[in-house]
C-alpha cells in the first residue's frame, strides 16, 4: 500500500496523480516528517496534509487500496479535534470576508458612465456628469 494510493482512496485528493504531486511538493507529512509517495501508511500514523488552502491532520485507522463511496472512505481515518476546529475557523473567516468584487466602493463604471466619460473627454463635461468619476480624472 502506497501513501499516494491511500490518500486517493480516502478521498483527500481527486486523483492519485494529484496526491503524488502534493507529496512531491512537500505538502504531506507523516508522523512529523516529509512523506514520500511510496511510503506505506500504517494504522496509527498521523498525516498532516494541505488540501486547497486548508491544512488537515488525520490519524490513519484502516487501509484500503480501492476508492469507495465517501462514507466508506471516512472510515479509513479520524480527523483530530484541532484540525476540525481550524477548518471551521477558516470556513467562518472565508464566509465573513468581503466579496472581492465589492472591495472597491466605486465599482466598475457602467456603460452609461463610460459614454459620459467619452463625451466629457471630447467636448468637455457632459450635463449630469457623475462626480464620482471626476476625482479620478484630476490625477
Amino acid at each position: 500500500m502506497r501513501l499516494d494510493k491511500w490518500l486517493w482512496a480516502a478521498r483527500f485528493y481527486k486523483t492519485r496523480a494529484l496526491a503524488a504531486e502534493m507529496i512531491d511538493k512537500g505538502r504531506v507529512w507523516v508522523n512529523g516528517q516529509p512523506a514520500k509517495a511510496a511510503r506505506a501508511p500504517r494504522p496509527g500514523d498521523v498525516i498532516r496534509m494541505r488540501t486547497g488552502d486548508v491544512e488537515r491532520t488525520v490519524v490513519v485507522k484502516a487501509l484500503s487500496a480501492v476508492r469507495g463511496p465517501a462514507p466508506q472512505a471516512a472510515l479509513l481515518y479520524e480527523e483530530t479535534a484541532e484540525s476540525i476546529e481550524a477548518r471551521q475557523r477558516h470556513a467562518e473567516l472565508r464566509r465573513l470576508a468581503p466579496e472581492p468584487a465589492l472591495a472597491y466602493t466605486q465599482g466598475r463604471p457602467t456603460k452609461r458612465d463610460r459614454r459620459e466619460l467619452e463625451r466629457w473627454r471630447t467636448r468637455g463635461a457632459a450635463p449630469g456628469w457623475n462626480a464620482r468619476w471626476s476625482a479620478s480624472l484630476d490625477d
